[in-house]
This record gives C-alpha cells, structure tokens and sequence, in this order.
C-alpha cells in the first residue's frame, strides 16, 4: 500500500503543476496540514515546471521565486532542486531587499519620514513625562540618536542591507525597515510591481500563514492586477499560523477565482496522534487528516499534575518514566531522547532563569520575531560580539577573543589601524585592556548587568553600539547629570508617572531588559538556539521528533497570549474572547489551539501532554467531557 499511500494526494499536486503554467497561470493556495509533504510537493512541482517550461524561462530572462521563511528551509530547498538556475529561492529579507535594492531616494524619503514619526512619537511621551527622570534622559538620548540619523541620509549615496547579519552601520537598513519598505513601495509604485511580475511570472510563498502581514496584502494585490499573467501560489496551513505579525484569516482574504487543492494524507505521525490533532482542529475548520495504510496506532497520554508544584522537572521525570512503561520504548526515560515543548515562551524563560531579560521585550510585538530568531542589532550585539567575546575570555582563550575582536571591533578595523600608522601596537594595547577590563568586570559580579556590560563596551569603543542601545550609555560628561536628575527624581519614579508616558515602546522595553544580569542573556542565548532541554514552538515547526513531551502550565506562563484552562475547559471564556468571537477577531483560544495543534503534531510515534492544573480532578472531567482524549489516556499525578 505505500505506492497508493505516496499517490494519495496526487490530484492536489497535479492541480498545483497546472496552475504553475506560464501561458495560462492561475494562482493558488494549498492547503498542507501537519506531515502532509508540503516541501515535497513544491519541489516536485518547481522540477516539472523547469522540465517541461525551462527553456521557456532561459530565453526570456524569467525565473521561478521560491520564499521561504528561515535559511535552513532556503537551504534545503536549493539542495532538492540542485541549485537550478532558473529558480530563485531566498528568505522574506532577502526576497525583498532584491526587490528595492538601488532605490537609495525613495529609501532615503522613506526612512527620513519614519524617522520624523518616531521623534514626534517620543517629543509626544516626553511632552507627558518628567524630562528629568531616568527615563526622560533615555528618550533625549533616544531622539538625539535618530535626529543624528536623520541629519546623515542625505550624505549617504547607497543604502545597504544583509539579510544574514546584524546591519549596524550608519549606511544599513534593519530588518524591519526592510520588510515595511517593500510592502509600501509594492503598493504605490507600478513600476515595481511590474518588474516583479516581468522578472518572477511565478512565486510561491512557503509558510504562508506566518509571511508579514502588510508584505502579504501587497502580494494580494499585486496578483489580483496582473493575475492574467503572474501565478502567486501560496503553501501552507492557518492552523499552524505562529508569528504575530502574519496575516490572521489569510484564507478567507483568497479569490474564488484561485485554485484551492488539499493535502489530507499524514505521513509523519501514528493514526491516534492524527485523531486528537483532528479534534484539537475540528471546532475552526473541520479539516482532517488520515493516516497512512501502514501507520502504527501510537501512544497518547494526558496526565494532569497540581498547580504550583515546586519541582516540576522532577514531575516530566516520572511522566518519561511512566512513558516508557505504557510504550515499551525505554529511550523515554532519557531526557535527551525526548523532545519537550513548552507552549509559551514565558514558560520557559521562568524555568531556565532569563525572564528579567525575556519578558519586558517579549511584551512588545515588533520585537517579538527578532526575540524568538536572535536577529536584529540589539540582540546580536549580546549574542553574536559580546557573548563569543567573553566565552573565550572566560576559557582563556587568548587567540579565540582576538578573532572575535579583529571580526567585530571598530578598534581593529583596517581603517583604524591605518589611521594609526606606527602606533598600531597601541592600538592593539586598547583593544587588549579592554578585553582584560570586560572579564575582571564579570569576575567581580557574577550577577553584573547587561547595562553595565554595555557601557563598558561602549566606554572603550571595543564594538559599535547599535541606536536602539545607544539610548543607554551613560558619557562621562552626562554621568553626574544623570546620576543628580535620577536623584531628583526617586519619588517621581515611585509613583510611575514618567514610566507611564512610553509604557509599552521598544525603548521602555530594552531599559528594563538591560537591567537583568548577562547571565540571563547567556541563557536566552542557549535557549533561542534550541540547545536546551526545551524547544521553541517556533523552531520546531516543519520538524518531527519520535518522542514528544508537551508542557502546559498557564500560571507558570503567566501571559495574556495563549490560556489552556480556558482551552480545556477548566475555566470560563473572558468577556474580551467573547466579544472578539463575536466580533470575527482572533481570540486568546484561536492562538492557544493553534500551539498545541503544532506540538502535538511534530510527534512520530508517542505523545505526552502534562497539564499543570489548579483543580486536577475537575480538569480531568472537563478534559473527557471535551472528547479530544480517551478515559484510559488520562491520568492524574499526586
């Protein structure tokens, strides 16, 4: 049965390699739930098309678009198609920085418009706020950093962007500014939209549900202008939507006109572990999923454990125990045999000790996905210079950190060292001290700031501050002025009158997060690579693991996102759900399904969910009462 099993699909692929011709395109999105072969299918297809239309897109100078959401799929997907030339396959950065790139006026009218909203923005707050508090200076800091920004564009003659590193040079776009630009210059200008189509007559979109919102309507409505001659294809599934800044309801935004195959067959996990993903996704939209002929049942455990317990690893400990006596699979009772997933980050970030540093960024949306990828400027100048810098310090790695300095430093760039002519060594001798000043810093401290780790660095010169930290560097000139209006105002601060006027802003966040200790930056670090004992949500999408072990504890999470109580029926729905149900808007149990739909269904052969309850008892009835689980599948912990 595995030929008929491989060919079960068959039609939503055909019907994909119709769409896909270029003198009759029809656009389309497919619908591909969990293990359905979605990559494969868009492989498969792209080689019939380069088969059967290559010589077509050679002549006429035309290529196939391929974006997909991390490197790593980038990478994969080029290796299936053996980096054919008539394909282009890039990420969201790199697909839309290819599309601006040279545009440097309207770049710079763009982002000098930006840069005047986001100082009205902060003149606002400061307006309302005290000017001489710790977080009025930050705002002065702030503004004086994007007014100096601001005063430099007209002296840059070509903007530059990569959508791999950190862009920390006065010449560079971030990552954001990257993705807002094109969605903007898509909409209003058709000379671009027209390249796009003369250039890529077909793009596909992998991920679909989690591409940028605004970057997502304006291909919407660049393929509803040129749908005669330009096929946007779309892959992916709404139930495993996991990024904030994705489209919601992007099925319901497409044409009647568009092609809407499914994919129904799983090919990744057991028939039982199919059934409950089936009832987790059935009350949004009644999609399922079969198994294959040769799947083997599988095993699926609930088991509910008190609210508040002090040792919960202790608890997933005798929960892998129990595993392995229900499975027969001893490889259970080995913590690195088992895949676990914690629904929410915050969850995650109590357990392994960065929760000062995680939360306050965490509360603000446009910093989420640099947050959960590790990118963007301010991240990787923790993770990807400081970091490296002091691990090799610490190991006395003399040869390690010198790499990481002449790499990263402005005190060892070759301009630098030219500049100083015969008095390079001296300048090797500042980048040395400075070195030695870091690790006495964290020798005398173990629990030393990130803010003062940063001023250190900053103080010395030893890498480029970026603007978003710039705010925080306490000059030397400033620190009694600083130190005096902090003075002046302790009692304002007390009363939050000044904290108040940007609560919420990416300035306020970074000023908390800095105040953690840099062992907590250490640790996120540890964690945002998924080398830790627990995997993101977000990193393991598309992945499968034989073994899975999901966490779901609502007051260890303590977020406002996602509510499992209220999911498994422990608890009433909240007016504001209520009313956002009524209203077609996305609600707290729209998000918190989605999670488990994508942790459940990453497992190949057993599953084990432990539910932290605040009345166990009266979980475990409302759980059979739901149906998602059998009554012998449940089981209580004491």
């Amino acid at each position: 049965m595995r030929t008929a099993d491989d060919q079960f699909d068959a039609a939503a692929d055909a019907t994909i390699v119709e769409c896909l011709n270029l003198a009759k395109p029809r656009s389309f999105f497919l619908y591909a739930g969990a293990g359905s072969g979605k990559t494969r299918s868009l492989v498969s297809a792209v080689r019939k098309v380069c088969s059967a239309q290559g010589r077509q897109l050679s002549l006429t100078g035309k290529k196939i678009g391929v974006i997909t959401y991390t490197n790593a799929a980038c990478d994969e997907i080029k290796q299936r198609l053996e980096f054919n030339p008539r394909v282009e396959v890039m990420t969201i950065h790199a697909f839309s920085w290819s599309l601006i790139d040279g545009y440097n006026d309207d770049i710079r009218q763009w982002v000098a418009k930006n840069l005047e909203q986001e100082l009205a923005d902060l003149e606002e707050a400061h307006r309302k706020g005290r000017p001489n508090t710790k977080a009025g200076i930050e705002r002065l800091r702030s503004m004086e950093s994007k007014r100096r920004r601001l005063a430099r564009l007209d002296s840059i003659l070509r903007f530059i962007y990569s959508p791999t590193s950190d862009n920390r040079t006065r010449d560079s776009l971030n990552h954001s500014e990257v993705i807002a630009m094109t969605a903007d210059f898509l909409t209003s200008k058709p000379g671009l939209r027209r390249m796009l189509v003369s250039r890529c007559p077909i793009l596909l979109i992998d991920e679909s549900q989690d591409t940028s919102r605004v970057l997502m309507e304006a291909f919407l409505h660049l393929e509803d202008e040129f749908h005669h001659r330009f096929c946007l294809g779309l892959f992916g599934d709404m139930m495993q939507r996991i990024y904030a800044d994705g489209k919601d309801r992007l099925d319901k935004a497409i044409p009647e006109r568009w092609a809407q195959p499914r994919k129904r067959m799983n090919h990744r996990s057991p028939s039982r572990i199919i059934e409950v993903i089936n009832n987790i996704r059935h009350d949004v939209d009644g999609e399922e999923q079969v198994p294959r002929s040769d799947a083997e049942r599988g095993v699926v455990r609930v088991f509910i454990a008190a609210q508040g317990i002090h040792k919960p690893f202790e608890t997933e400990t005798t929960v892998r125990q129990r595993m392995a006596e229900i499975t027969g699979d001893q490889a259970w009772q080995t913590a690195e045999s088992v895949k676990t997933l914690a629904l929410e980050h915050l969850m995650s970030a109590r357990r392994f000790g960065f929760v000062d540093f995680f939360e306050p960024l965490w509360a603000v949306p446009s910093l989420g996905t640099n947050l959960l990828q590790g990118t963007g400027a301010a991240i990787g100048f923790f993770i990807r210079e400081v970091l490296p810098l002091i691990r090799a310090l610490r190991a006395d790695d003399r040869f390690g950190a010198m790499a990481v300095v002449r790499e990263s430093s402005p005190l060892l760039e070759r301009a630098t060292l030219e500049a100083a002519g015969s008095n390079q060594i001296q300048q090797l001798a500042k980048a040395n001290a400075a070195c030695e000043g870091l690790l006495t810093l964290m020798e005398a401290n173990s629990d030393v700031s990130a803010h003062d780790v940063l001023n250190h660095v900053a103080k010395h010169g030893l890498f480029a501050i970026p603007d978003s930290l710039s705010p925080f560097i306490e000059s030397e000139d400033s620190e009694a002025t600083g130190q005096q209006a902090a003075a002046d105002a302790v009692e304002t601060e007390k009363m939050g009158d000044d904290v108040a006027a940007d609560t919420g802003t990416e300035l306020a966040a970074w000023r908390k997060a800095l105040e953690a200790p840099l062992v907590q930056v250490e640790r996120y670090d540890f964690y945002v690579r998924g080398e830790s004992q627990f995997g993101t949500h977000q990193g393991v999408k598309g992945l499968e693991f034989p073994r899975v072990l999901v966490v779901v504890n609502d007051e260890e999470a303590r977020g406002f996102l996602f509510a499992y109580d209220k999911l498994f029926g422990t608890k009433e729905w909240s007016k504001a759900d209520q009313e956002n149900k009524a209203a077609g808007r996305e609600t707290t149990l729209d998000r918190t399904r989605r999670l488990l739909y994508v942790t459940c269904s990453r497992a190949e052969k057993s599953l084990a969910i432990v539910y932290y309850s605040p009345g166990p008892a009266l979980a475990q009835e409302a759980i059979l009462k739901n149906g998602w689980f059998q009554e012998d599948e449940i089981e209580l912990l004491t």
